[in-house]
């Protein structure tokens, strides 16, 4: 190709014709590489969306009022969720979940301790992974964040199960329960940390659109 051929064709002006054929206009984005792939970013980037949805799923298998805890107290720190907060917003729910949080971690050391696959144990996780998955998810996405959460957090809840019982032979109750608190505590926060914004930030960029549209 010549020099001049390759330029038109590096800017999405097309191939070169032979003689005497009729030149077909085709987008850019057919021909430019670029512009092919900011086409179809808008499709590609829509995959990990959901991606905080699951992860606080992934919380939920293994404490189940750990998501809805760390939602309540982004909240109390001004941070704003990405999706709809159900009930979260209010004071009573708020504390209430902050409450069954510590108490659940506290729980967790009993000998009477239930496992996290009975039946209730499995439906807290279900709400609480519903609630914070919908939450997380994109405005106008939260029924598909709450499933996703839902669907991540029941399977995980066996797998976590099985691993914290083996980790129970080695080293006990006790000491394989602290552990699992500080993973999963810590999960928690980095998943709020990175899906959440200063409530501020919403309220500056909702500013600028107002004034850009004006």
């Amino acid at each position: 190709i010549r020099s001049g051929h390759l330029a038109r064709f590096q800017h999405g002006v097309g191939p070169p014709r032979r003689r005497g054929q009729a030149r077909r206009l085709l987008p850019a984005s057919h021909y430019n590489p670029i512009a092919l792939a900011r086409t179809e970013g808008v499709s590609t980037m829509k995959m990990p969306s959901l991606l905080f949805s699951a992860l606080i799923g992934a919380v939920a298998s293994a404490r189940s009022m750990t998501p809805m805890a760390a939602i309540a107290t982004a909240r109390l720190a001004g941070a704003s969720t990405p999706g709809r907060l159900m009930l979260l917003d209010r004071p009573l729910f708020r504390f209430g979940a902050l409450a069954m949080g510590v108490g659940e971690l506290l729980g967790d050391k009993m000998k009477t301790a239930p496992d996290r696959t009975v039946f209730l144990g499995l439906l807290a996780r279900v709400m609480s992974a519903g609630i914070a998955g919908a939450a997380l998810a994109p405005s106008g996405r939260e029924r598909a964040g709450a499933a996703v959460a839902i669907a991540t957090a029941v399977p995980l809840a066996y797998a976590t199960l099985a691993q914290r019982k083996r980790a129970m032979v080695r080293i006990g109750q006790t000491r394989s329960g602290l552990i699992e608190d500080a993973l999963i505590v810590a999960a928690g926060a980095a998943v709020l940390a990175l899906a959440t914004r200063p409530r501020h930030t919403g309220r500056a960029a909702h500013g600028l659109r107002m004034e850009s549209a004006t």
